[in-house]
């Protein structure tokens, strides 16, 4: 569920000669998270605070980040060793404690300050081994706020002393060991075992092999596949950068193949994948700490990302199927399609574990690192007695899945921790407050212009940034703004999901396009622009479930199939005059007249002017209207488009 990869095996070549403690430290760190989300210190009759295991769990990460992610080497390499063995030393004395240190930080005690001071400091430059310079500069900036704020002329009211500030940041329940990472050291690091074992036992081809069987022999059936294999194992590894790695190596090849030029193919891969983290039923990281930041069960969150996903992949299939129609792409002779049937019976192991997990979710009201946990064990005997493509990992590989989980999720962690950074200065300085009321003073009542500033920071604030931090500090900046405005909390939430997942396609830093450009062999740029002009409509989507809260289905049941109908209608219009192909190339005025009534159709336009979806009707009316002309006038060779048509040689849009 992480949207990067920096945390690559050490047997790869990242920690050398650490790699045996790094893999036994990440293999130990799985295996302890696993054990307290089934509960085996209750049943021992010991009752930890969650603060406690939060302890034990960053006891594995800074030492695994500074063993996985040396830098020095030779006469130096001392430095790293010290510093891991100091992480690992100041967050088990923590974890040992806690239980005094609740009742005793107030008074600053001197072992309790040098501790804190330590774990700030090595959490900070953690950060940056791990992310980069971007998050970490916005780290440094708010401590040094909350020291200083008191002496700028806009700063806080009151001032913090830098004993009382690290305490605060290190153990506080607001701030570093808070929501953020206790979500991400119980929920998240469950699915992302089950990610990790379903990767192992071969789920990512059995995706492929089943999109392949699905619309392998439609027009566009490349890219198609790319669309849905994307989004099937996107649900479940909630990695854009990730599925792109995971699905392109097969993907994007093939596509070039059909005769996609190289940045179409590799927009389409990135779009696809980067849909995966708001793909129910599992989404990615950021959807388990909405539901906390919200108070709300995660089937609330997941109801509400359906028709926005839905609406997300439709544009995109709509474009490939338009682009195909009219440059006769299909498959190439030598792709063997499978039938359905033969890959459901060869692969119907990998559709259990989602079985159980919905039931055990849905029905059961299990925790969902319990229902990730049961589906991740029902995939690991199934694989182990069916192999799917003689790849008996199951059981066998266990450790490995141990250890590659505890890499995984190392980046989701440190992201947390620093998450609750950020959220612990804006508790203890009022920052969060003010801020909120700036904000609220800023749009001067005009909640469009709230939105566009909350959608140019999120996207901003996303350069670089894996979605889950993007959010994280979203919801502690913004999103108390945006629901003093009035905005429903959970379209609030969704809106800033949606423009920090959209920091992966676009540019200037777009991890998830970048990363396919650089699969595909084509230029980073072309890719970025391409997938912003294909996937149009997630720009717009975020402000169309503000206005209308029947798309996130907070709203009555007719209203909210209202809004669907005239959503997915929209779409197609705008779709089909930004490709200019609809049965026959469009006109000019025919393409300006499908993106206005696409426009007209999904935007809230009787909010801003008082007439009850008059323009709403008008718009589907009319744009319906062009594309029955389109159809009518086209000629009749180009109605229909067989799938055995040869590969038009040099396409690609």
């Amino acid at each position: 569920m992480t949207d990067t990869n920096t945390h690559a095996d050490p047997e790869e070549g990242h920690a050398g000669q650490h790699a045996p403690v790094a893999n036994a430290l990440a293999a130990l760190m799985t295996l302890t998270a696993v054990l307290y989300a089934i509960d085996l210190p209750q049943r021992l009759g010991f009752a930890p605070f969650t603060e406690q295991y939060v302890a034990v769990i960053l006891s594995f990460v800074l030492p695994l980040v500074y063993l996985a992610n040396p830098r020095f080497h030779g006469p130096l390499v001392w430095i790293d060793r010290l510093a891991a063995f100091i992480g690992f030393a100041a967050c088990w004395y923590v974890a040992i404690r806690y239980p005094v240190f609740v009742y005793e930080l107030v008074y600053k005690p001197v072992d309790g300050l040098i501790v804190a001071a330590l774990l700030v400091v090595l959490m900070v430059e953690a950060v940056r081994r791990v992310t980069g310079l971007g998050l970490t500069i916005i780290i440094v900036a708010f401590i040094l706020y909350a020291l200083v704020g008191h002496l700028l002329p806009f700063g806080v009211s009151r001032q913090i002393l830098p004993d009382r500030l690290f305490i605060y940041l290190a153990m506080d329940t607001n701030a570093m060991i808070g929501l953020p990472l206790m979500v991400a050291s119980t929920v998240v690091f469950a699915f992302i075992f089950m990610g990790s074992i379903l990767a192992r036992c071969g789920g990512g081809a059995f995706f492929n092999d089943l999109a392949l069987a699905l619309v392998g022999r439609t027009r566009g059936g490349s890219a198609k596949i790319a669309v849905v294999s994307s989004f099937l194992f996107g649900s479940v590894s909630g990695s854009a950068v990730a599925n792109v790695v995971a699905s392109g190596v097969v993907t994007i090849p093939l596509m070039k193949r059909a005769g996609y030029k190289a940045h179409m193919a590799a927009a389409t891969e990135a779009l696809a994948s980067t849909g995966g983290q708001l793909a129910p039923p599992i989404m990615g990281a950021a959807a388990f700490l909405m539901a906390e930041f919200l108070r709300v069960p995660y089937s609330t969150v997941v109801l509400a990302a359906v028709i926005p996903t839905a609406l997300y992949y439709f544009a995109i299939f709509f474009y490939i199927d338009l682009d195909a129609a009219e440059r006769k792409l299909v498959l190439p002779d030598d792709v063997e399609i499978p039938s359905v049937r033969s890959v459901l019976r060869d692969g119907w192991q990998f559709i259990v574990p989602f079985v159980l997990l919905i039931y055990t979710l849905f029905w059961l009201n299990w925790r969902p690192e319990l229902s990730a946990l049961a589906g991740a064990a029902s995939l690991l005997v199934l694989s182990t007695i069916l192999p799917y493509r003689n790849r008996r990992t199951g059981i066998f590989g266990l450790y490995d899945m141990l250890r590659s989980t505890g890499y995984g999720v190392v980046e989701v962690l440190v992201i947390s921790a620093a998450a609750g950074f950020v959220i612990g200065v804006l508790n203890i300085s009022g920052l969060a407050f003010s801020l909120t009321l700036v904000l609220v003073q800023l749009a001067s009542g005009n909640l469009l212009i709230l939105l566009f500033f909350a959608a140019l920071v999120s996207v901003v604030l996303g350069m670089g940034m894996p979605t889950v931090g993007v959010y994280v500090l979203l919801a502690s900046l913004i999103g108390p703004a945006l629901v003093k405005a009035g905005i429903d909390p959970i379209s609030a939430h969704m809106f800033l999901l949606y423009y920090g997942m959209l920091s992966m396609i676009t540019p200037p830093v777009a991890l998830a396009s970048f990363t396919a450009a650089s699969l595909a062999k084509a230029d980073a740029w072309k890719t970025g622009w391409k997938a912003i002009s294909m996937g149009w409509i997630a720009y717009l989507v975020p402000f169309m479930i503000v206005f209308e809260p029947g798309l996130v289905m907070q709203a009555p049941f007719g209203i909210i199939v209202w809004h669907t109908l005239a959503s997915f209608a929209g779409v197609g219009f705008v779709t089909a005059g930004i490709r200019g192909y609809f049965s026959r190339k469009l006109l000019v005025v025919e393409r300006v007249i499908l993106a206005v009534a696409g426009l007209l159709a999904v935007l809230p336009v009787h909010v801003l002017i008082d007439i009850p979806y008059v323009s709403n009707v008008v718009a589907l009316a009319l744009g319906a209207v062009v594309l029955g002309w389109a159809a009518y006038t086209a000629p009749k060779t180009n109605r229909f488009v067989e799938t055995s048509d040869p590969v038009a040689p040099g396409g690609g849009a």
